[in-house]
């Protein structure tokens, strides 16, 4: 006889509904200051709902804390990750709910009742194991901390139409412009550089395009497809920008002689279309293939220095405006700054229809970003890693068990969770 998932999953519950006392408990995971670990936290509360249980995301509520029905299972497996939790009764949770229901209290009681299925876009790591390109991407590393899974999607898989498996889709840093990251100035001539280079001028060849510019062109345009269609996109560091330029560019040349071969069209800034982009708009290129940028989307002015590099999370009320507020919960409104090729977005460049989550009020820059497109979401994330200031090309990959609170990865996981909230929480 087959067993299905579902069925596996039915007998599981009913296991462990016999082997605990027929009372209603809860499991509270606080999410303010009390917490060991938040990061995990995410992981538990995702491990609870592939378990085909719903949860509860208790917006405001001690640091946007999660609920969900007590098993042995499940508290063991809290106990297991060393998250802290507490076992409520069914009244007191009742009670919890009732003080957070009062109208004038900035909190709300979100369901969530799916897994969301995830996909990273990324090359992932060489026929050999090692990583092809040197450097770590902060969501993968959170993801497999947080115990979370993930499946890795690139250019061949996004062309033969896979995203529509997913919920939820990452951007690595990616370069969807063609210019192989702008690193040519100083790494032209290392392995690393030229072997990416290779391989993707093999890859664009094999799926039928003259130019990497161009088969990154119609992966951006599947990417957006995906969310038009109702998907979640995040990207962090150059993979806003890159993304939204290559957008934009669909009707001209950008890329110098280096990149593909032939000269950028010296009219090509004219010839943007800003109708095209997610985020943003009245940028200029910076078409100097020997600049370490590629538009003025990212606010390379700023003249701050590190130990007073912080940015503040709007406050929103959950009630009225649960999308925002789930994608802002944390311990803290103000988190550490971080650098990345593309660290922030100069506001002037943000469309007017955009909300923003996060600014340095200071320097003018906005570092945490939200917008819809047809039926879907995305979020952009200024900055490589939350806490890794400066972090360069072979540096070591950050641990996350020396950082299991960290604010700033917490919004990466807030974003992680937000598909699983029953849709109509998520009407704006």
């Amino acid at each position: 006889m087959k067993v299905n998932k579902l069925t596996i999953a039915l007998l599981g519950l009913i296991f462990m509904a016999l082997s605990f006392p027929a009372r209603s408990n809860y499991i509270l995971v606080p999410m303010d200051e009390t917490q060991t670990d938040h990061l995990k936290s995410y992981g538990v509360a995702y491990w609870v709902l592939e378990h085909e249980v719903e949860a509860w995301w208790l917006l405001n509520y001690r640091g946007g804390s999660f609920a969900f029905p007590y098993y042995e299972e499940f508290e063991k497996e809290c106990k297991t990750r060393g998250i802290q939790y507490e076992v409520t009764s069914d009244a007191q949770f009742n009670a919890i709910l009732r003080e957070i229901s009062e109208p004038e209290i900035n909190m709300d009681a979100i369901k969530l009742d799916k897994a969301p299925k995830i996909a990273v876009y990324t090359p992932d790591v060489s026929q050999r194991g090692e990583r092809i390109q040197p450097w770590d991407d902060a969501v993968t590393l959170v993801l497999t901390y947080a115990e979370i899974p993930y499946d890795v999607v690139y250019d061949t898989e996004v062309m033969d139409d896979k995203l529509a498996q997913y919920d939820w889709l990452h951007l690595h840093h990616e370069d969807f412009t063609g210019q192989y990251g702008k690193f040519y100035a100083r790494y032209k001539n290392q392995k690393w550089y030229l072997e990416n280079k290779r391989n993707m001028e093999v890859l664009a060849t094999k799926l039928g395009f003259d130019k990497v510019s161009e088969l990154k062109l119609a992966v951006a345009e599947k990417i957006r497809e995906f969310a038009i269609g109702g998907g979640f996109l995040f990207a962090m560091c150059s993979a806003t920008d890159t993304y939204d330029i290559a957008l934009s560019a669909a009707n001209t040349d950008i890329c110098d002689w280096m990149f593909d071969g032939d000269p950028q069209d010296p009219n090509a800034q004219e010839k943007l279309d800003f109708s095209n982009t997610f985020a943003f708009e009245n940028f200029r290129l910076r078409t100097n293939p020997m600049e370490y940028e590629y538009s003025t989307i990212d606010n390379i002015t700023r003249n701050i220095a590190p130990e007073n590099d912080y940015f503040t999370l709007f406050d929103f009320s959950a009630k009225w405006d649960p999308i925002p507020s789930m994608l802002t919960q944390n311990h803290t409104r103000t988190v550490k700054g971080f650098m990345g090729q593309t660290t922030s977005f100069a506001k002037r460049t943000v469309k007017s229809s955009i909300l923003i989550l996060g600014e340095n009020k200071a320097a003018n820059e906005v570092r945490y970003l939200h917008g819809e497109v047809g039926k879907g979401q995305f979020s952009f994330y200024g900055g490589h890693d939350p806490e890794d200031y400066a972090h360069y090309v072979n540096d070591p990959e950050t641990d996350l068990s020396l950082h299991p609170n960290s604010p700033g990865y917490r919004l990466i996981l807030n974003n992680i969770l937000f598909p699983a909230a029953r849709k109509k929480e998520r009407k704006t």
